[in-house]
Order: structure tokens, then C-alpha cells, then sequence
């Protein structure tokens, strides 16, 4: 319970200092990542035959105001079929208003309330760095092999190192993905040129972003595939 409360509470200091302000889509560095991300998550649903996701229940977990859910409807999923749950209540509430029919729910992601076997996506973007508490990211990694349909796939999307600039996330590195998700098969791909670099270069030159996010050491995440 006190981990759940540090992060809310490293939440609502971001929220005071108005540091959610640089991940606007017309911060030219920001967009850069986004589009980036964006076509490296279409190729790797692709890659595991995800490209039809008309019938496709989907989860995600600390989904904040929903922008990545919002997206999947472009990408062919129905509303009705995608959830979203976040610890935050005034996030679940924007994400509410913004589309009411996406089943948003406010609660702890290591106790989730779906059935066993239920869902064919499950999804974490940037939540499991938000993370101190070792036991906690088991509790949720279990609860989303939990939910995941045997034949399922859980997509990870986090930092693989440390950012100097914001002291409430830690890096979660490829051997602590592989303890969190024993006896699962792991597939994961260096992305996203480190954003303060992406924000500075950006505005001056798209193709040289382009080129250095071809550096592995110049990514900071992992975008990944989890399957039972």
C-alpha cells in the first residue's frame, strides 16, 4: 500500500510542475517519438500476426487518459472490446469523457477483476519504471499472464535505463524482464532515441533523428512481445 501511495504521489508532483507539458504533440521531438513508436508497434503486431484486431479483447494496464487504447480503434479494434485501467481516478475520469464507450476502470493493477484467460492483448506502456517495489512488479506481471488468453500476447513498451531527469523511474533491464516473466517467450527491440536528444535535434533535422535512433545506444527503451 505505501508504494502505491509514492506513486501517486511522484504523479501529482509531475502534475504540479506541469512536466506532463513536454510529451505535446506539437513538441516537435515528442512527435518524433511518438510516430516513431507508432510504427514500430504496427510492425511488431504485424510481425506476431496482430494486423486483424476486429474481435481482439485488449488490456491496458496504466493506461492513464487512454491515448494508447484511442489509437487501437484506428487501428481496427471495436471500443467495446478494448479496457484501461490506471491507479490515478483523475486520469480514468479524462479518459472516461474522452470516449465513453472504452471500459475504464480506476484500481490496483495486482489485483485485476477480469477472468482468467480473457483478454488477447495485454499492454504496458511506461508503467512498470514507475515502479520501486520488487514485489509489486511481480504481483502485476503475474496478474497480466493471469488475464492473457494462452494463445495472447502481452506488449511492453518502458525504459530499459535510468533517466537523470526524473528520479521517480527506475530502468527495468532485459534480465529483470525475463525474471518477471519466467517460461515465457521474449521478444525485444531497442526504440526511441533518447528524448531529450529527439527534443533537441528535432526541430532542426527529422533525418538526423532518424539516423541516430539507428544507434542502439542512443534508445532508451524496449519495445517487446510476451507470449506464454
Amino acid at each position: 500500500m505505501d508504494e502505491l501511495e509514492r506513486i501517486k504521489k511522484a504523479y501529482e508532483k509531475r502534475k504540479i510542475e506541469q512536466k506532463d507539458k513536454v510529451y505535446s504533440y506539437f513538441n516537435k521531438g515528442s512527435l518524433f517519438i511518438i510516430h516513431q513508436r507508432e510504427k514500430a508497434l504496427l510492425y511488431i503486431l504485424n510481425k506476431f500476426n496482430y494486423s486483424d484486431l476486429t474481435n481482439k479483447k485488449i488490456l491496458d494496464v496504466g493506461c492513464g487518459t487512454g491515448g494508447t487504447l484511442r489509437r487501437f480503434i484506428d487501428y481496427g479494434a471495436k471500443p467495446e472490446n478494448l479496457y484501461g485501467i490506471d491507479l490515478l481516478e483523475d486520469r480514468i475520469e479524462v479518459a472516461k469523457q474522452l470516449n465513453p464507450k472504452i471500459n475504464f476502470i480506476c484500481g490496483d493493477s495486482s489485483n485485476l477483476q477480469y477472468p482468467d484467460d480473457y483478454f488477447d492483448i495485454v499492454m504496458q506502456f511506461t508503467v512498470f519504471t514507475s515502479i520501486y517495489d520488487v514485489e509489486l512488479k511481480k504481483k502485476i506481471a503475474s496478474e497480466m499472464l493471469r488475464v492473457l488468453k494462452v494463445d495472447g500476447i502481452i506488449v511492453w513498451y518502458d525504459f530499459h535505463m535510468n533517466n537523470p531527469q526524473n528520479p521517480d523511474v527506475r530502468g527495468v533491464k532485459k534480465n529483470e524482464i525475463n525474471l518477471l516473466f519466467q517460461d515465457c517467450k521474449i521478444y525485444l527491440k531497442h526504440i526511441t532515441l533518447a528524448p531529450p536528444i529527439a527534443r533537441k535535434i528535432a526541430p532542426f533535422s527529422i533525418t538526423l533523428c532518424q539516423i541516430l535512433e539507428k544507434i542502439p545506444i542512443l534508445c532508451t527503451h524496449y519495445l517487446g512481445i510476451i507470449q506464454k
